[in-house]
């Protein structure tokens, strides 16, 4: 049967060989439809369908008050758009801690509601015996260490992580734990890029950075943050590739008075 015209998907198995061969992976988040068929077409290595839709879709000053059933609504809509890209879902906050029972129920109703390749928790050590119970059923996980922005009260502060040598080391245990543990990939938020790059190259699973340098085989951003939707958001790793809030906004004014004025619809515009 011939292969022309097909689209050969992202798999866990291409991340790695992207590692062996030392090409970087291109990651963003979507949490819609629209944008999601849009980043595919571009040719994204992998979509995240992030918790941070409790911040840029909901509102809300942190990642916790996300359920799950919102972030099954967000990965199904993404899902349905993706052709070719691995997308990966964030278990929520209080769906997966202490509880390997809950965890691997949580996992399974993403995978079988969303259609999802892979899930992310964030922690380590701690978390341990919920990835395990999730790994056991075949189902990927994603690591998540370093500022891990569902344990925010726990740290009180979004600053970056592990500068201290105690929590560097735990870091990197954390981070071969995962990996002797079986997962596929590891993200590291706000860390030292020295660290970053040292734990990485001491990893044979790739590792995707958000604020932890280039040292990482992969990085990933918000995708709100990195079109320039949110402008009240500027730390020092985030590069803009867009003013989406300015164009949108000169859009709206400029639809707000040709509706005032009755310039729209013209002759042209009505039937």
């Amino acid at each position: 049967m011939s292969t022309e015209g097909k689209i050969r998907a992202v798999t866990t198995h291409r991340l790695m060989e992207m590692k062996q061969r030392g090409e970087k992976i291109a990651m963003l988040t979507a949490y819609d439809f629209s944008t999601a068929r849009i980043m595919d077409e571009a040719g994204m290595d992998v979509i995240l369908v992030g918790d941070s839709a409790a911040n840029v879709m909901a509102g809300f000053d942190s990642t916790l008050p996300i359920t799950l059933d919102q972030m099954i609504y967000h990965a199904q809509s993404v899902v349905r758009a993706v052709k070719r890209a691995l997308v990966v879902v964030d278990l929520p906050f209080g769906t997966y801690q202490g509880n390997s029972k809950q965890a691997l129920e949580s996992a399974v109703r993403v995978m079988k509601e969303t259609g999802a390749s892979a899930l992310k928790l964030e922690g380590g050590l701690e978390i341990v015996e919920s990835v395990q119970r999730i790994l056991s059923a075949g189902i990927p996980i994603m690591g998540h260490l370093g500022l891990t922005p569902q344990s925010i009260n726990k740290f009180g502060t979004y600053s970056v992580r592990a500068r201290e040598e105690a929590e560097a080391v735990k870091l990197a245990e954390d981070a071969m734990l995962l990996e002797r543990t079986g997962c596929f990939s590891v993200v590291f938020e706000k860390i030292p890029a020295e660290l970053a790059a040292r734990v990485s190259a001491s990893l044979t699973i790739p590792t995707i950075s958000i604020g932890a340098g280039g040292g990482c085989d992969g990085q990933v951003l918000v995708v709100h943050d990195m079109l320039g939707i949110t402008n009240e958001f500027s730390p020092r790793f985030l590069r803009r590739y867009a003013d989406l809030y300015g164009e949108m906004t000169r859009a709206f004014k400029g639809y707000l008075a040709d509706v005032k004025s009755g310039d729209f619809p013209n002759e042209g515009e009505q039937y």
